[in-house]
């Protein structure tokens, strides 16, 4: 257990702490305990007798006190408020903390026997005071002996102790002695360590190992380090550790070593004119002692000699002191404020700083005129010129909306005629004509002009400045001018050439006459008037219609100039309102119209009509039909503009002419024709449309004729392609073998342009070959059956074409297919009628037309007909069965390839196949 020079002890009084007292002990233990004794007691009963806030405290404590020595503890339980208790004592060698604990601060003697200071307590919410009065006196019966007790604990911590900053040599000195209570059967060796020792600032505690006394080395600075902690370990002479280490604290007692301090000058601002006592701002010292003690507490004077500004002593809060403050007298003051702390006292510390203090501008002063009256020249008839520039000047504030001007014509503009504004630059009033003056009418024009600023005035009773400005009209030779600036005329549409509309004469205003002026035009768009060079006399000399593009809502302009003698000249304008006449028809806009058929469904158009004439000559329109309509059509739907044209029966699909009358509302109007197509629609469209016919008797034997027809040919075709087969020579070692290839185009030696002509010339070539080898074989054909069906071909008839000689048949056959070959893939039949009206059809020779142009020009659908067909039945065939161009070749002819062949073909697969 440590001990130190005295024993420490406390009394209590069941909940309620007593005086903590210090006694030096040099008596027995009974003399001890018999002071002891009477000094709590003498303590409890002033402790018990307390039912408010103490008002004294006295204590016995002993001649000489070191720092940290506790002279007692009191109760501050209900004192203000406990919470927020600002705690200061008028004897700077004590303290108190805020649990009431009061201690020297200092190493002090109490010389006299007795000492007395004060304890202030403060509330910082309601900054109440209250005063506690202390009295100190010497204890003459303690008896300083150093005594032995045995204690129960085994380690006793005392009360972090303090050294003095800025302490004189000499050094080292005793500062505290810390003692082992392992030392009462141990002698012990004691070492310190840590901040101070063998840490930086290094040296500067040692400890006696002997006797545990504490020494200080040199002085401390509390700026510089507030508080050393290191720690001491007791160890006997063989180094074994007795105790353990004890955590000691050295603080560093504050002395007021350093003056309070201002950064910089410090820069305030207040509006000039403002009232007294209105807040400029704040100054603040700071001061580096320690922080919460009176030697950081300051005291703020302005040392300056001026009545102009006031501080508050305990804030640094400025304020002003007089109203006298003129921005445009002087606008800066620079003050010498002082700080001083220890709350001002004498023994204080202090120091100056700079308060600069700006005052700002108010609008105060209004712009003045530098003259008391202005005048200006102007010529007549001029407009948009600068006449006068009005300067003026403001001791606000440069260049700011307390200094900026603003002009007001007060008086005189009741026309309008000018206008002020303002040069941004030199904040002059620039004074302008707008409108052109009459010399003869205003010779002189009296303004009254005000100067005013952006900003309101406060802060003086002086109101805004006017001054007055003559303006002085000059004359000049003036051109003729018009009795009025713009003439309106009515008159009618239409009206003949040569009629006098009006006469728009111009005078000379100084001479108020007309004598010598000549008139021109100088626009007439449409070329519609006649303006008399000598007399001014409007006359028509066109056509003058409403409905015109040069017409703008009836109205028509035009521009006449007049000259006098001397070529000045004026300007004039003729405003022409032309009145309507009913020499407009209403119109069908649109006359071309499509039904799209929808079965059991009637349909129907909107017919829209406009007329160019105004109301009451246009619409609402009467729409209706001539006497003789066929009633297939009927009118509903009627609008002012517009009506229905709906179907009143239902009508084959073609194209019907509707005629229609519309008249407007004075009942002019015409016949006009509405064009309705009905059709077949797709998406609203028309689609083409295609022909169909039911087939007759005589279709039917001409449908039979055409594949009779087609029969034949491939027949000789085939026979040809046999008889060319015999011819081949086999001596000469060529064998008719049929030869696979992979190309389906014609050989090189078979070039497109060889291909390139017309059918019947294709279908004649091979007739003529064919006839060539059959010599003349076609005679023995019977075609009596045929005979008596005539089948117009041009001039000729199929009977007599056979008659006379098969080729002279397939030549006009050949014909016909010319002239039917564009129509090769259209509907495949076409229909014509004879003198007597007898339904003819022709199919065979485009059939086979549009055989042979598919093998010309390799059309994809040439081989979509070469499949089998089933016909009515027509007799038994030929015994000799096929009669193809393979029925003479043998079986091993290596044609089984055709076995294999697409579908395409398959039907001439089957024809050269041996049954």
């Amino acid at each position: 257990m440590f001990k130190t020079n005295g024993i420490f002890v406390q009394c209590v009084f069941g909940e309620r702490k007593g005086a903590s007292i210090f006694f030096y002990s040099r008596n027995n233990m009974a003399s001890f305990k018999t002071n002891y004794l009477l000094v709590c007691f003498s303590f409890m009963v002033s402790t018990l007798s307390v039912k408010a806030c103490v008002r004294t405290v006295e204590a016995a404590v002993p001649e000489e006190l070191k720092a940290g020595y506790i002279i007692s503890e009191v109760n501050l339980q209900h004192c203000l408020n406990n919470t927020h208790l600002e705690l200061t004592t008028s004897d700077p060698d004590f303290a108190i903390q805020q649990d009431g604990l009061l201690y020297a601060t200092h190493s002090t003697r109490i010389r006299s026997g007795e000492r007395a200071f004060v304890i202030w307590l403060q509330d910082q919410q309601s900054q109440q005071k209250w005063k506690i009065d202390v009295a100190l006196s010497v204890e003459h019966n303690m008896v300083k002996r150093e005594v032995n007790l045995k204690r129960s604990k085994r380690r006793w911590r005392p009360l972090p102790f303090s050294i003095r900053e800025n302490e004189f040599p000499p050094f080292p000195k005793e500062i505290q002695q810390v003692q082992s209570d392992s030392s009462q059967n141990y002698d012990i060796i004691y070492r310190i360590y840590g901040q101070g020792v063998n840490l930086p600032p290094i040296g500067l505690f040692s400890v006696v190992p002997e006797t545990g006394m504490l020494k200080v080395h040199r002085a401390v600075d509390r700026e510089q380090i507030a508080e050393y902690k290191f720690f001491a370990e007791a160890r006997t002479k063989d180094g074994i550790k007795r105790d353990r280490d004890l955590d000691i604290t050295v603080k560093v007692e504050d002395e007021n070593d350093n003056r309070p301090e201002f950064t910089d000058v410090v820069v305030l601002s207040v509006p000039e004119h403002s009232e007294i006592g209105a807040i400029i701002g704040q100054v603040n010292a700071t001061d580096r002692d320690e922080p919460g003690t009176l030697f950081t507490q300051m005291a703020y004077k302005i040392i300056s000699s001026t009545d102009l500004f006031s501080i508050q002593s305990e804030t640094g809060i400025m304020y002003t002191a007089s109203t006298a403050l003129d921005r445009e007298t002087k606008d800066t003051y620079e003050l010498t404020v002082e700080a001083t702390d220890c709350k001002g006292q004498h023994y204080g510390l202090s120091n100056t700083g700079t308060v600069r203090i700006v005052l700002t501008d108010i609008n105060d002063n209004p712009p003045t005129f530098k003259a008391n009256k202005y005048e200006a020249k102007v010529e007549e008839n001029q407009k948009d010129v600068l006449i006068l520039r009005i300067p003026v000047e403001d001791k606000d504030l440069f260049n700011t909306s307390n200094w900026k001007a603003k002009f007001v014509i007060k008086k005189g503009n009741e026309n309008g005629n000018f206008r002020i504004e303002t040069d941004p630059v030199t904040n002059e009033g620039l004074l302008y004509v707008v409108k052109p003056f009459d010399y003869e009418k205003n010779k002189i024009v009296k303004l009254e002009v005000a100067a005013e600023n952006e900003a309101e005035l406060v802060g003086t009773k002086s109101t805004w400045a006017t001054v007055p400005v003559d303006v002085n009209v000059i004359n000049v030779d003036e051109g003729p001018e018009f009795e009025t600036p713009n003439l309106f005329l009515r008159i009618k549409e239409n009206e003949p050439n040569g009629t006098l509309i009006g006469i728009y004469k111009a005078l000379d205003p100084e001479t108020k006459s007309s004598d010598g002026i000549k008139y021109y035009k100088i626009s007439d768009p449409a070329s519609w008037i006649q303006v008399e060079k000598n007399t001014g006399k409007l006359l028509v000399a066109g056509n003058m219609d409403r409905e015109s593009s040069f017409v703008t809502n009836g109205m028509y302009n035009i521009t006449v100039n007049a000259v006098d003698q001397s070529s000045k000249t004026g300007t004039g304008t003729v405003e022409i309102y032309l009145e309507d006449e009913n020499d407009n028809n209403p119109i069908i806009t649109n006359k071309d119209f499509v039904i799209c058929e929808h079965y059991g469904q009637l349909g129907y158009v909107k017919v829209e009509a406009e007329d160019k004439d105004a109301e009451p000559l246009s619409s609402p329109f009467v729409f209706s039909f001539p006497k003789d309509h066929d009633k297939n059509w009927k009118i509903t739907n009627e609008k002012a503009t517009s009506m229905h044209l709906e179907q009143a029966t239902e009508l084959p699909t073609g194209t019907y002419n509707v005629p229609v009358i519309i008249g407007d509302q004075q009942g002019k109007g015409e016949q006009q024709i509405v064009t309705v197509r009905i059709c077949k629609c797709i998406s609203g469209q028309c689609v083409a449309s295609q022909t169909s016919a039911a087939l007759g008797v005589w279709g039917i034997l001409a449908l039979l004729l055409a594949i009779a027809l087609l029969l034949l040919l491939c027949i000789l075709l085939t026979c040809f392609c046999g008889k060319k087969k015999e011819k081949v020579d086999l001596d000469n070692g060529a064998e008719a073998v049929l030869i696979k290839s992979n190309t389906e185009g014609p050989g090189e030696e078979v070039m497109a342009p060889n291909f390139k002509m017309s059918a019947q010339q294709t279908a004649l070539e091979q007739e003529s070959q064919f006839l060539q080898q059959s010599g003349g074989g076609l005679q023995d054909i019977r075609l009596s059956d045929f005979q008596n069906v005539n089948n117009v071909y041009g001039s000729q008839t199929l009977g007599s074409g056979m008659q006379n000689d098969p080729s002279s048949f397939l030549s006009a056959t050949n014909s016909t297919f010319q002239t039917n070959y564009g129509q090769q893939f259209g509907s495949g039949i076409q229909h014509y009628a004879d003198k007597n009206g007898t339904s003819i059809w022709r199919t065979n020779g485009l059939v086979i037309d549009q055989k042979l142009n598919g093998f010309v020009t390799e059309h994809n659908d040439r081989f979509a007909e070469d499949i089998s067909h089933v016909y009515g039945f027509e007799g038994r065939g030929s015994f000799a069965g096929s009669v193809g161009c393979c029925s003479d070749l043998n079986d091993d002819s290596g044609i089984e390839f055709i076995n294999t062949l697409g579908p395409k073909f398959r039907t001439l697969a089957q024809v050269c196949t041996k049954k």
